[in-house]
């Protein structure tokens, strides 16, 4: 099993076992010492007037990341602590055809720790026009 520590990651545990696929822009687990738990509520492409900004998935993701992690960082969070991150997509096949950048915007945003993570695809998410709704676990000591 290897398992690293995130840098400057609170105290976080980054769990990934030998015998089970290589994760690729996720960690298998995510074990925290112990802190404090932030809950982070599921963060879409608004901007500051309440609009969706962005035309496809990679854009939205990039605006909804910033936002995710703007309200982290106000919770004395940083990308490092981000434990669980769950990503809502209204179609898991664009953000399927569109993972390589997306993952160059995570890198570019928060690094190369990666938290536990899940896509689960959506009908539909409550501002009509997102594409991508992201929320998330902090722990900060």
């Amino acid at each position: 099993m290897e398992a690293k520590a995130g840098a400057g990651g609170g105290g976080l545990e980054r769990v990934n076992p030998a015998h089970l696929a290589p994760p690729t822009g996720f960690s298998h687990a995510v074990r925290a010492a112990p802190g404090t738990l932030v809950f982070l509520a599921g963060q879409t492409a608004l901007d500051g007037s309440g609009r969706i900004v962005g035309d496809g998935i990679v854009e939205q993701f990039e605006r909804a990341l910033t936002n995710l992690l703007d309200v982290a960082a106000a919770s004395g969070a940083g990308p490092s602590d981000l434990a669980k991150l769950t990503v809502f997509a209204v179609d898991v096949a664009d953000y399927r055809l569109h993972a390589r950048e997306i993952g160059r915007v995570w890198k570019r945003l928060a690094g190369s720790d990666y938290p536990a993570m899940a896509v689960i695809g959506a009908t539909r998410l409550w501002d009509e026009t997102a594409l991508v709704e992201i929320e998330g676990i902090a722990v900060v000591r």
